[in-house]
């Protein structure tokens, strides 16, 4: 699956385990929430990443941020929202600088958006075209909401003068 990172195409160095894989002892995994426990007790020194689904709390990672380098937040429909709300609590409540990744099924309309969230990086969903999603990371100029990148919010300015 393609990884988009800042509109461009990067490589990813990560496996994701399903709830049934091996875990293996070195190199970075990402293991879904229910298997945080084993993945805690790899060697501190392997980068270990964590998928969450939409319904989780974001309160349940508090004590373990510090020992993770990735957290996946999860789209399964286009509509549903959860995934923004818990990037951005991570970002600004939680204060995790690891990289967060949106996997699932955004789309290329909300890349701004999660990136403005604090969304690091995004799992292409499987036949979408990165150019598309390139685009679209140029295309929306004009953000209404706060943005965790320390980026002003420009729209209710514009809208005052319209």
């Amino acid at each position: 699956m393609p990884l988009l990172e800042n509109g461009r195409l990067v490589p990813d160095p990560w496996t994701t385990l399903d709830q049934d894989a091996f875990l293996p002892a070195a190199g970075p995994v990402i293991v879904p929430l229910s298997r945080l426990e084993e993945g805690l007790a790899r060697p501190p020194g392997e980068q270990l990443g964590v998928a969450l689904p939409p319904d989780a709390e974001i309160a349940t990672l508090r004590t373990v941020l510090p020992r993770l380098s990735l957290v996946a937040v999860t789209f399964p429909i286009f509509r549903d929202g959860r995934a923004f709300s818990q990037a951005r609590a991570l970002r600004e409540h939680l204060h995790f600088a690891g990289e967060i990744r949106a996997t699932g099924k955004p789309l290329p309309d909300q890349y701004e958006f999660l990136l403005r969230c604090g969304v690091s990086t995004v799992a292409l969903p499987a036949g979408s075209d990165p150019q598309v999603w390139a685009r679209a990371h140029t295309r929306f100029r004009t953000a209404y909401q706060p943005s965790v990148r320390g980026e002003r919010a420009e729209g209710a300015t514009l809208r005052r003068v319209l």
